[in-house]
């Protein structure tokens, strides 16, 4: 390289490296020849872009005038124009002995030979397929100077002539296989007289002194040996090359014996002819990427600029017509795509450069070309959507055929390029391209109806919709377009029947999940509401809100949660009549009968990760969602149905936020792993990458207005940032908060920016200034709250604004609060997420908000329905007395009301107010009690209200109260290790010292005796009467967290967070049996009623069953699932035996029911919330009462 462009190279290598990206721009070097595969990558192997920049930089340097001139070409090329014209006056005079040009790369001689022959020259805008190019030449030297056929086989307009010609612009290829020259035929659709023209035309070319004959062939015969003999004596060595050929009898006519390169449709072309044949086939699009390389050079834009009606019309794959037209008129993106999408061909104007008076004429001609016979099967094919890979069986279903004669006729249209074939092993399926549906739909749309009617009445003949099974061929083609071949045949009865199907619906979801479902109640709306209106929303609501539970492993039973729908719904009715049927044969349902007090705030439930949700956002068209999380990926779905539009692998770690830009062009995301990075939200390219900050980055957020786009982020390293995207630094830091900053942003009007932090505060912003506005200490609200308070951190992990600025919107620990920004007064809370919430976001017109979770699951909420929400919240210490056919219910709710439900029939009897911290009811219903945090215990009578308050007071938390059979005596426990057995009506108190730990609970044994375990690893009997200490059994070295007793009152179990339970005899101080194998606390236990079983539960969702005489463990009931996490959903905390001890109830995260003679689960009712603390239940095992950790009362009973 001389001096003057290695230091203009030198002079502009900053700039150089920060701006440019390396990919495109080796593979234009590469096209050149100036650059190796193996440089290419060694470029690639650097880890940052500025780095890969760098080290192409540092290549170029060492080459020649011509590798400067071939990257500055690059540069024009891929829209760098700027950096281009630094590098003009650096441009090298090149020399002429090098032999190459220095524009296209190619030798003077490879020029001159193409020329000669006839080759085409490169397009206008020309992109490089060098993999294909690849290919063709590898096939052309395998012919190493004999007779041969290479076949570039592919439909209409995907690049067949381009890839040829460029093929044999290569002088090492010219030289060493075809050094007689290179000719071009353009044959085209010929009749003979045409193709005796072509063969007269190339003859004289090739014998251009007249040598052979003083006049042209008079027909084709003696045309094919002018050919021949000319190609052996004057040509020997040279490649033919047709373009275009549609028929074998036309291809015969060149066969003289010579190397012939072709181009076709129909790669049975061929078939007519001998010699060694190689086929390449040409795949039917460019590919996203090279479709907007080839717009952006048509339009002179770089990639990154190009509007998003670029990405749409790549879709409709008409890259190089429309690309022609914008270079023309380069305002009409959204006019051109329009008319793309409403198939209008032919008033789109054709590029130049095409064949064809009209886009579709090709195909045409290609379809005309079939045999008459198999003309209609083609046009049945019009049913088929856009790239959608259907088995042979379907067809075969279509048609009433055997499989072996389908694939016969489709192998005729994949040969005519007119359909292709993906081979999956031995099982075929078959698609057509976007333009060949495109030509079906607008060729034969006064048929469509007709032609998907038939595909239905064929369907039926052969299927029933719920029966299909997996393993059929054909069973996922029809699970995903049976309902479109219904709506698109307008068979609108049939259409319901079958979207109003709980079988369908279970069939369908089991297979692919349930946001597909939703989608298509969404696109078919309007048909499924002419039949009834309810109903439709009935079953869309249905599936918006369970389908966090419908796409889990083991699939949830269907039935049992349509049977928590409210009773009016089609869905619950159909439930029911399914239920009814299937009890009969010993299933086992369950209807929760105080359901109709529940409202249901959340509109769609969706669960897009496999891990914790920490963030979730709209788009600013309300129409997408975007969330990230602990998997490390940012997902983009529907608003209305959850479907996803993009699954990116986002970040080294986890991904802990991400933002729409205001014009809904850009994401960013940012992550523990340090940086902020920006993508494009359709197409999931990267577009910048932000390392700033010292610690992981918690969150980002783009100002409303996109004038000028900022992007702020917070981080761990206790510091605020704002970015300019069009810079390449932080534009300004914000100081102030003293732990992590989790949250922040924008007012609407761009002045103020909030923000949240670990250290309890919420903050706010001038975000010109960078100064400090408002604080809101947050942490005092939860203060009064149910919480204990040694669980006071308060973390505030995000906020929200509303559309008109007026509302916040703060998420801590698993509550939601909406606050007025002016007087700092709270306006609403509400509850549904299992776990913390990480993230909350309104929409753009506020009229309904996303909040993201540990939970896995990501919730929709209608604001108004939040706002106006006046749900009474029970606290989970509750007491249940089961008296004939009442149920009656002891709770107290999130407003300190002590009620009295009557679970029958739902009234509720307001009793007192009180800071209660466990409450219990008398048996016979006269009396309750409650115990409160200071240690103070009052009863009341609920005849006249009458209160008895203790006088002996505990010194700390109750956690434990309960009568005694004769209703005289109350017993309780608490923090403060002892136990007080209070005579209230002689107003004599008993106190049981002995523990030297927090006793949690006891239990009530015959003769006047109490069993109590404690944190402090010990279990002790007790006289009640006389207070004496009877028996000290030390069980555990750690906390012994519950006893059962057996009902022969002979033995009681003990479990531990030591991970062992323990059976013990009344009568011996060591245990019967150690039972070992959990691995995490084991939390309860429980006898049957036979005394013959024990069933154990722990924090892994594991539950046991062990043979209480030899200790021998029967059945493992709670395995892992297939992904690898606990089926029971968290921590086991009760269980229960039925009378006859064949089957088992356990709470956790949510309720199952198992058999105890095969260790397998009979039914789950999955609450709306987690984390149940106690199962009740009846003695007949008939009803069950529960509040899980959102305060909803659960009364269940069993479905006869």
């Amino acid at each position: 390289m001389d001096a003057k462009a290695r230091n203009c190279l030198l002079q502009h290598r900053e700039a150089l490296e920060k701006d440019i990206k390396t990919s495109y721009i080796m593979d234009h070097m590469i096209s050149d020849g100036f650059l190796t595969i193996s440089e290419e990558e060694k470029v690639r192997n650097e880890p940052t872009q500025q780095q890969r920049a760098a080290m192409l930089i540092k290549m170029i340097l060492k080459k020649d005038n011509d590798s400067y001139v071939s990257f500055y070409n690059a540069l024009l090329h891929e829209g760098y124009k700027d950096l281009a014209a630094l590098l003009h006056d650096g441009i090298p005079v090149v020399s002429s002995s090098s032999g190459k040009d220095s524009v296209s790369g190619i030798t003077s001689y490879v020029r001159t030979v193409l020329c000669e022959g006839g080759v085409p020259q490169r397009p206008v805008v020309f992109v490089t397929r060098k993999k294909l190019v690849n290919a063709i030449q590898q096939k052309l030297s395998k012919l190493k100077g004999e007779p041969g056929w290479v076949t570039i086989h592919g439909m209409a307009g995907c690049g067949k002539s381009v890839l040829a010609a460029e093929a044999v612009r290569d002088h090492s290829l010219l030289e060493g296989c075809f050094p007689g020259g290179v000719h071009w035929v353009s044959v085209g659709k010929q009749d003979k007289s045409g193709l005796l023209m072509k063969l007269q035309n190339l003859c004289t070319r090739l014998d251009q002194d007249e040598s052979f004959s003083q006049r042209l062939p008079l027909n084709i015969e003696e045309a094919k040996d002018r050919l021949r003999i000319l190609m052996l004596r004057k040509h020997p060595r040279s490649l033919l090359i047709l373009d275009d050929v549609w028929d074998s009898w036309v291809l015969k006519a060149f066969d003289s014996q010579c190397q012939i390169l072709l181009t076709t449709r129909d790669k049975s072309v061929t078939d007519s002819v001998m010699g060694p044949k190689y086929v390449v086939p040409v795949e039917s699009s460019l590919g996203k990427e090279k479709g907007l390389e080839i717009l952006s050079l048509f339009v002179n834009m770089k990639k990154a600029d190009l509007p998003e009606q670029a990405h749409s019309i790549i879709k409709e794959c008409k890259v190089s017509l429309i690309g022609a037209l914008l270079r023309d008129f380069p305002n009409r993106w959204e006019y051109y795509l329009k008319q793309l999408q409403n198939k209008q061909f032919k008033r789109i104007r054709k590029s130049s450069s095409y064949d064809y008076e009209a886009l579709d004429e090709a195909m045409s001609i290609s379809v005309e070309m079939l045999r008459e016979d198999i003309k209609d099967y083609y046009t049945d094919l019009s049913i088929l959507q856009k790239d959608v890979k259907v088995p042979t069986k379907v067809l075969c279903i279509l048609w009433d055929m055997e499989t072996e004669e389908v694939e016969d006729i489709l192998q005729e249209f994949v040969n005519k390029s007119l359909l292709f074939c993906d081979r999956n092993g031995k099982s075929f399926r078959y698609y057509l391209h976007d333009l060949q549906v495109d030509f079906l739909t607008e060729k034969n749309c006064s048929q469509l109806q007709d032609l998907h009617k038939k595909i239905i009445t064929q369907f039926q003949r052969y299927h029933q919709p719920h029966t299909l099974s997996p393993d059929q061929e054909d069973c996922m083609y029809w699970y995903n377009f049976l309902a479109y071949h219904m709506a698109s045949a307008k068979m609108h009865k049939e259409l319901c029947a079958l979207m109003f199907s709980l079988d369908w619906i279970k069939a369908k979801t089991e297979l692919v999940g349930p946001a597909h479902l939703i989608h298509e109640f969404v696109e078919y709306r309007h048909i499924l509401d002419e039949k009834d209106c309810a109903v439709s929303e009935n079953f869309q609501e249905f599936l918006s809100l369970n389908g966090h539970l419908l796409g889990r492993q083991p699939f949830p039973n269907i039935v049992q949660l349509g049977l928590c729908e409210p009773e009016t719904s089609e869905v619950y009715q159909q439930a029911k009549l399914q239920a009814k049927q299937e009890v009969d044969n010993g299933m086992l349902y369950l209807e929760w009968i105080n359901k109709k007090n529940i409202t249901n705030l959340s509109r769609l439930v969706v669960r897009p990760h496999t891990d914790a949700v920490y963030h979730a956002c709209f788009s600013e068209d309300g129409q997408r969602i975007a969330s990230c999380g602990a998997d490390k990926t940012l997902q983009v779905f529907k608003a209305e149905t959850g479907e996803k539009l993009l699954e990116i692998k986002a970040h080294e770690d986890e991904v802990l936020c991400c933002a729409f830009s205001t014009d809904d062009r850009f994401i960013a995301t940012c992550s523990v792993d340090k940086k902020v990075k920006i993508w494009n939200s359709m197409t999931g390219e990267l577009v910048h990458t932000y390392d700033e900050h010292s610690e992981q980055v918690n969150c980002c957020h783009f100002t409303n207005s996109s004038h000028h786009l900022l992007l702020a982020t917070g981080s761990s390293d206790c510091f605020l940032k704002l970015w300019d995207l069009n810079q390449k630094e932080c534009r300004n830091t914000m100081f102030g908060h003293t732990n992590s900053v989790n949250h922040c942003r924008f007012s609407p009007d761009d002045k103020l920016l909030a923000s949240c932090s670990a250290d309890g505060t919420l903050k706010l912003w001038d975000a010109t200034s960078a100064n400090e506005r408002k604080s809101i200490n947050v942490k005092q609200f939860f203060l009064n709250l149910e919480d204990p308070q040694e669980d006071m951190e308060v973390i505030v992990k995000c906020c929200s604004w509303s559309a008109d600025g007026a509302r916040i919107m703060v998420a801590a620990k698993n509550k939601i609060f909406l606050w007025n920004t002016d007087s700092r007064s709270k306006v609403a809370d509400c509850r549904g997420h299992l776990s913390w919430v990480h993230g909350v976001m309104f929409s753009p017109d506020g009229s309904s908000f996303l909040t993201s979770s540990d939970d896995q699951t990501i919730r929709l909420w209608e604001t108004k329905k939040v706002c106006k929400n006046s749900a009474v919240m029970l606290k989970q210490e509750v007491d249940v007395v089961f008296q004939e056919n009442e149920v009656m219910v002891l709770a107290v709710d999130h407003i300190r009301r002590l009620q009295l439900i009557n679970g029958r029939t739902g009234q509720i009897d307001y009793l007192t107010e009180a800071q209660v911290s466990c409450c219990c009811l008398s048996p016979h219903l006269q009396y309750i009690a409650f115990g409160d945090e200071n240690g103070a215990i009052e009863i009341l009578e609920l005849v006249n209200n009458r209160i008895f308050q203790s006088r002996f007071q505990h010194k700390k938390t109750v956690w434990h109260i309960q009568f005694t059979a004769d209703e005289k005596t109350l017993i309780s426990s608490s923090d403060d290790a002892e136990i007080q057995v209070w005579n209230w009506q002689l107003d004599k108190c008993i106190f049981l010292r002995g523990h030297q730990e927090t006793v949690k609970d006891f239990r009530l044994l015959k003769n006047s005796r109490l069993l109590s375990w404690s944190f402090d690893g010990t279990v002790k009997v007790w006289n009640i009467i006389t207070g004496n200490k009877e028996k000290d059994f030390v069980c555990h070295q750690g906390t012994v967290l519950s006893c059962d007793i057996s009902h022969d009152a002979t033995k009681f179990s003990s479990t531990s967070a030591d991970k062992t339970a323990k059976i013990w005899s009344f009568d011996l101080l060591l245990p019967l049996h150690e039972l070992r194998g959990h691995n995490g606390c084991v939390r309860c236990s429980a006898f049957s009623v036979d005394s013959t079983l024990l069933a154990t539960g722990d924090d892994n969702g594991e539950i046991r069953i062990w043979n209480v005489s030899n200790g021998e463990l029967l059945h493992l009931c709670a395995p892992l699932s297939e992904e690898g996490a606990a089926t029971h959903g968290g921590w086991v905390t009760d269980l229960c035996f039925s009378p006859d001890g064949k089957m088992l109830i356990s709470a956790g995260g949510y309720i199952k029911w198992w058999n105890v003679v095969t260790g397998e689960s009979s039914q789950t009712f999955y609450t709306n919330g987690t984390n149940l603390k106690k199962i009740h239940v009846s003695p007949d095992f008939k009803t069950y009462v529960t509040v899980d950790n959102l305060g909803i009362l659960y009364i269940l009973q069993t479905l006869e």
